[in-house]
């Protein structure tokens, strides 16, 4: 889905000098409730997602060391972020602190019309709600 989405990225990049941020965020995983498990088994579990989530992380530095890559080769300037929190939110902060003023991402659901507006993922859509810059949604699936 990244792929596409990159490749109209580096498009736009290329027709206005401007950097990509490639931005990975890795979802926490739910709270762990204590509560129903001993002390030893819940740090043991806590250890197993810390581990877990480390992991993740040094996989999708890598793939997106591959996308960064890809950028270089077309003469694109960029940088690689891999985040873990909630996507929408740990998005939005990126959005602000980099002073982005452009977004490119995957839409994941194949409606059209203003079904497709009303039916955006939970992400897409507190992206596209809660930022002033332009969202480009790119349709990921083979027509």
């Amino acid at each position: 889905a990244g792929d596409l989405s990159l490749k109209h990225a580096i498009h736009i990049a290329k027709s206005s000098a401007s950097e990509i941020i490639l931005l990975n965020v890795i979802e926490d995983f739910p709270h762990i409730p204590v509560l129903s498990l001993h002390s030893s088994q819940a740090a043991k579990v806590k250890k197993e997602f810390a581990q877990i989530t480390k992991d993740m992380k040094e996989v999708m530095e890598n793939e997106m060391s591959k996308r960064t890559q890809i950028c270089n080769k077309e003469g694109i300037q960029s940088s690689q972020r891999v985040v873990t929190g909630l996507a929408a939110e740990e998005i939005l902060k990126c959005i602000k602190s980099q002073k982005i003023d452009l977004v490119v991402m995957a839409k994941r659901k194949k409606l059209k019309g203003i079904k497709s507006l009303l039916s955006l993922g939970s992400v897409s859509r507190k992206i596209v709600e809660n930022t002033s810059c332009p969202v480009l949604m790119v349709d990921t699936e083979k027509k």
